[in-house]
């Protein structure tokens, strides 16, 4: 049960990881070259999956609230 805790935590870190990665990236690439509009917008919806599997994965590890 601990081991998947833990690696349910190192893959929410990875996740955020990646995520602050795509930002950083989104934001130079509109900065920098925003004629490459197709790219930047399929940045932006990979960045919005993983924002929405992180938040599944954060509501999953949170224990339930009693009634």
């Amino acid at each position: 049960m601990e081991e998947n805790l833990r690696s349910a935590n190192r893959r929410l870190i990875e996740l955020r990881m990646e995520h602050a990665d795509l930002d950083d990236t989104i934001d130079r690439l509109a900065h920098h070259a925003p004629e490459q509009e197709l790219l930047l917008r399929r940045l932006k919806k990979k960045r919005l999956q993983l924002r929405d599997h992180i938040a599944l994965l954060e509501s999953a590890s949170q224990p339930d609230e009693p009634a």
